[in-house]
């Protein structure tokens, strides 16, 4: 291999390979992974005294990698009013992830923060591992601030 390609690691097809670029960032971050023929689910346990646990669950649409993360709390039947308002102000500040309330109809519903990249882009290994991470990183400031400023 020449030094110039090694300073340029190979920019894989999500597509084609988002389960593996998964696996691989899971791997590297010491996560454990539930691989299944559709999805991909890990936990990340948070040390951080006042940090939530978060489930994430990847798939892929007809044109996108998608990634819910959760952590794991289920809104009573007077919170989702502060959900709503929760998700709406979180939106209009941040965007990423797009938080939202699921299951709304259910008997669990809960918030969920929700990432999505192109099937059709090109990563590679450490570039995804950056954005995978930084997902992480955004939820978890996400459901900080839904507990501290909504209570949820």
């Amino acid at each position: 291999m020449t030094a110039d390609h090694e300073a340029h690691p190979a920019h894989l097809l999500l597509h084609a390979d988002w389960s593996r670029l998964v696996k691989q960032w899971a791997t590297t971050a010491g996560l454990p992974v539930h691989d299944e023929d559709t999805h991909v689910s890990l936990d990340v346990t948070r040390r951080q005294a006042a940090a939530d646990d978060l489930h994430v669950h990847l798939t892929t649409s007809s044109r996108f990698l998608v990634a819910f993360i959760t952590n794991g709390r289920t809104l009573g039947p007077g919170e989702l009013a502060r959900a709503a308002a929760a998700a709406n102000a979180w939106n209009i500040e941040q965007l990423m992830p797009t938080l939202s309330v699921w299951n709304v109809r259910g008997k669990q519903p809960h918030l969920a923060g929700v990432c999505t990249l192109p099937l059709l882009c090109r990563m590679s290994q450490p570039d995804f591992d950056a954005t995978a991470s930084g997902w992480i990183d955004q939820a978890t400031t996400m459901f900080a601030r839904c507990r501290e400023v909504f209570r949820l």
